[in-house]
């Protein structure tokens, strides 16, 4: 042999100690990419920086075409022209949805809230988010009385899902929803100058009494880089600046704050469960005849208000009525008349399909509410109240209590109103309940088993199953189902895959015996047995099953076609396999 043939040898010889050494080398390169690694913080805050700028530009120019290009030209147009803009604007979206989506829903921020529940299985489908954001700036721009952030903070949580999908190779399990996080973070802070409450509405938003964990640091970058990119190409003038010389409080103001949180709670908890009764009452109604009611409620709204206000303050977000408001000379009785009228137009174009969020029409309802209660208690600076209101309002209404204190203080240039603002909000929160205008928040952050029920009823579907037709005797049944199966319950199902039932082992075999041969299974077998439907999730499926006392639930689809069964093993099973795969 010679001394290269040894050489080679010697070297594949040394094979298993080069592959043992190199499975240790990347071992330990996984070890220093565990959760608490440097770098990985790093890339996460350098994708998160980055994805705030991408999502920064985006909203500045969602925000000049709402406002710049369609809402000041809109402005100077004659009275009737104005009236007849919201109307445009649904129209608008409603073709925007049609045309350039596969029918989306008018959701924004609660596809946010959905897309971080569902993250990382099911984040925000990127599809319809050029649909939603066209109609979010038809529905603002021509006069919807919605507001810019809820198309703003769902694009950018779109934005911030897609870069952590097409860079998933530098994000672990734990990071699932940093740069959804992120996204959403950005497009708060970049539409309303307010970084600080972008970062905090995107942690606070998606439950009501909880918040997101581990993502604060990606929320912060985030809405940070976007209100940067936003100051380079955009001005920095607060939204609601409000001339105020108040700049201390006393014992009086506290509790009058008291008084103002509890009054917007109440008021915020009304119009979230009258917001949801109208939805569910216009689910039945076709989308065209919702419009056109809307359409004409709006209009007619529009000129009201200019007849009684000189000006159609219904028509857009609100930031009008802010400054409208702010006059110590306006009337108490216009005041209340402006805070019903905004009320109603909000709910039309929630209800008539428009595109848009909820945070500033609250703001709105705030800030006017807080003025009232503001001149009924006699305090010299109204405009105290006024804020205290907004940030109340925001907070019971949204379920964001931080985030509204902030807001509050970015938007009007007045943090020394945080103080009263705080107290107010705090005080909102006792008295709203479980109400709040997102359909899709969670009460707080679900449990090992609770995160389970969440998942569709397919993840648990058992479709190979032996079922028994209704025509077969007792007798067969016995014989041969039961052999087969081995269940003590058995789906009854006819020839064309309809669902009839379920047969019982102990019923049928309460039979007499000499009739086993003659009885059908059909006869005897449960007709009004539960089942449970295709769209359902476990939670569903579990809830149904304990109320009935099984351990088997037959599952059809929507033509009472039997599809398969769910039972408690298959549950358990199932249990079992996503908690070993997530310790792995």
């Amino acid at each position: 042999m010679t001394v290269g043939e040894r050489i080679q040898a010697l070297w594949a010889r040394t094979e298993p100690l080069r592959l043992r050494w190199a499975n240790t080398e990347a071992g330990a390169h996984r070890h220093l990419e565990t959760a608490d690694s440097p770098s990985r913080t790093q890339r996460i805050l350098v994708f998160s920086g980055l994805t705030g700028v991408a999502v920064g530009l985006i909203v500045v120019v969602l925000d000049k075409a709402a406002h710049d290009w369609l809402a000041d030209p809109m402005a100077r147009q004659p009275l009737w022209l104005q009236a007849a803009g919201p109307a445009i604007g649904l129209l608008v979206a409603w073709a925007a949805l049609g045309a350039l989506t596969d029918k989306a829903t008018p959701d924004t921020t609660d596809e946010y809230v959905r897309g971080f529940h569902h993250s990382p299985s099911e984040p925000p489908d990127p599809n319809p988010a050029v649909g939603r954001a066209v109609a979010g700036v038809g529905t603002i721009g021509y006069g919807g009385a919605l507001s810019l952030e809820g198309p703003a903070v769902y694009v950018g949580s779109v934005v911030g899902a897609w870069v952590q999908t097409r860079f998933s190779r530098f994000f672990s399990r734990e990071d699932a929803r940093a740069l959804l996080v992120a996204g959403a973070a950005a497009g708060m802070s970049a539409v309303f100058k307010a970084p600080a409450t972008g970062a905090l509405f995107a942690i606070e938003v998606p439950y009501q009494s909880d918040v997101a964990r581990r993502v604060a640091l990606p929320a912060i970058i985030g809405a940070a880089a976007s209100y940067v990119t936003a100051a380079l190409v955009d001005d920095l003038t607060p939204l609601l600046p409000l001339n105020s010389e108040y700049s201390s409080f006393g014992a009086w103001e506290l509790v009058g704050a008291v008084v103002v949180g509890l009054l917007c709670g109440a008021a915020a908890r009304g119009f979230s469960l009258g917001l949801v009764l109208l939805h569910g009452r216009a689910a039945r109604i076709p989308s065209l005849a919702r419009l056109a009611v809307a359409g004409v409620a709006l209009f007619g709204l529009a000129y009201l208000a200019d007849a009684l206000f000189d000006t159609p303050l219904t028509i857009g977000p609100g930031y009008d009525v802010v400054t409208w408001v702010g006059d110590p000379t306006r009337s108490l009785w216009l005041i209340l008349a402006l805070l019903l009228m905004r009320g109603l137009a909000t709910s039309a174009t929630a209800t008539g399909g428009g595109v848009g969020g909820y945070f500033v029409p609250l703001a709105v309802a705030g800030a006017l509410l807080g003025r009232l209660a503001g001149e009924v208690m006699s305090f010299d600076d109204t405009n105290l109240f006024l804020v205290v209101g907004m940030a109340a309002f925001i907070g019971a209404g949204l379920r964001t209590p931080l985030a509204a204190v902030l807001f509050a203080a970015e938007a009007t240039g007045q943090p020394g109103f945080v103080v009263p603002a705080l107290v107010a909000t705090a005080a909102g929160q006792l008295v709203i309940g479980r109400a709040s205008v997102s359909r899709a928040q969670r009460e707080g952050r679900l449990g090992h088993l609770e995160r389970r029920f969440d998942l569709p009823i397919s993840a648990v579907l058992e479709t190979d199953v032996r079922t028994v037709p209704p025509d077969a005797t007792v007798e067969e049944f016995l014989a041969v189902h039961l052999l087969a199966t081995r269940r003590r319950a058995v789906p009854v199902v006819d020839h064309d895959n309809r669902y009839r039932g379920v047969a019982l082992l102990d019923e049928l075999a309460a039979v007499p015996r000499d009739a086993w041969a003659t009885t059908t299974v059909g006869n005897v077998a449960h007709g009004d047995a539960p089942r449970g439907m295709t769209t359902w999730l476990i939670r569903d499926a579990v809830q149904t099953m304990q109320a009935e006392g099984t351990d088997l639930l037959p599952i059809v689809d929507g033509e009472d076609r039997f599809v398969g069964v769910v039972t408690t093993g298959d549950i358990l099973r199932l249990d079992e396999i996503l908690e070993k795969t997530t310790k792995a």
